[in-house]
């Protein structure tokens, strides 16, 4: 009997901590604080500067990177348009065009893409990109198209693989 009662009792409490442990957006407090933090103390490379000249074609290679490595998370646009994720993670993706993000630096953007952001899901790419193509990406987001004029990620779309059957289609001999 007291094993029992003491069985409910410990199962009534997990339920209960299950329940007040939902995710919730964070606050404006915490948020401002955690943005500030992260932009004056844990973001390294607040001095260094984008050593790729702005032109047309490093930001056209930044999208290019952008496009295989970051689309998933921050859309084609970097502002998550059909991105269906963006707004439900703890903390949300943000968007790339925001004041927040516009507000780091050209070193502390890279040194965010190089590192990552722990515990976001922000990945680090150091080993996986160069610094050249991160410093392009850099030079992509400072040039953001309006949002939504990319379109969605085709992961998202349900036509991913649609250009590639179009291309088998065209070298298939008949």
């Amino acid at each position: 009997m007291y094993s029992r009662l003491w069985r409910a009792v410990v199962m009534g409490a997990a339920c209960c901590g299950l329940i007040a442990c939902s995710v919730k957006p964070p606050g404006p407090l915490e948020t401002k604080t955690a943005y500030w933090v992260k932009r004056h103390i844990t973001v390294g490379g607040r001095t260094k500067r984008n050593p790729i000249p702005v032109t047309a074609a490093n930001i056209d290679a930044g999208k290019h990177v952008f496009s295989y490595y970051c689309v998933e998370c921050h859309g084609r646009d970097g502002q998550n348009t059909g991105v269906p994720f963006a707004t439900r993670l703890a903390p949300p993706v943000p968007s790339m065009a925001s004041a927040a993000v516009q507000a780091y630096t050209d070193g502390q953007l890279k040194w965010i893409i190089d590192n990552g952001i722990f515990p976001s899901g922000m990945p680090a790419s150091k080993g996986t990109l160069t610094d050249d193509e991160i410093w392009q990406i850099v030079l992509y987001l400072r040039d953001l198209p309006r949002a939504g004029t990319l379109g969605d990620p085709k992961a998202y779309s349900g036509d991913e693989y649609e250009s590639d059957a179009a291309t088998t289609q065209q070298s298939t001999p008949n």
